[in-house]
C-alpha cells in the first residue's frame, strides 16, 4: 500500500509540475524503499504540511543526503513568479531552511 502511495505521489508531482522530480539521484526505487521502511516521510505529506505557508506550483523535488540527514529539497514558484526552495528533514518533516532564488 505504501509503495502505491509513493508512486501516486511521484505521479502527482509530475502531473502538477510538468517536471520530472529528481528523487535520490534518479533512483525512485531507493526513494520508495526509504518511504516503505519508514526512514522518510512520503513526499505528499511534506507538501500538504507546507502548502498553506508556501503556495504555488512545485517545479522540482530532490531527495538528498546531506550532513548525515536525508533532506527533501522542494522548489516552488508562486503566482508572482518568485521561486523558493524549501529544505525539509525527510525523516520528521521539520522545515530546516527556505531560500528565495533570484
Amino acid at each position: 500500500m505504501k509503495s502505491a502511495y509513493m508512486l501516486f505521489t511521484l505521479i502527482m508531482v509530475q502531473l502538477l509540475s510538468g517536471v520530472t522530480p529528481v528523487i535520490a539521484d534518479g533512483d525512485h526505487l531507493q526513494a520508495r524503499r526509504l518511504v516503505e521502511s519508514g526512514e522518510v516521510l512520503p513526499l505528499q505529506s511534506i507538501l500538504d504540511k507546507y502548502r498553506a505557508d508556501y503556495p504555488g506550483r512545485v517545479i522540482e523535488v530532490e531527495l538528498e543526503k546531506k550532513h548525515g540527514r536525508i533532506i527533501y529539497e522542494i522548489e516552488i514558484v508562486d503566482d508572482r513568479g518568485e521561486v523558493r526552495e524549501l529544505y525539509v528533514n525527510a525523516r520528521n518533516g521539520e522545515l530546516l531552511k527556505v531560500e528565495v532564488e533570484d
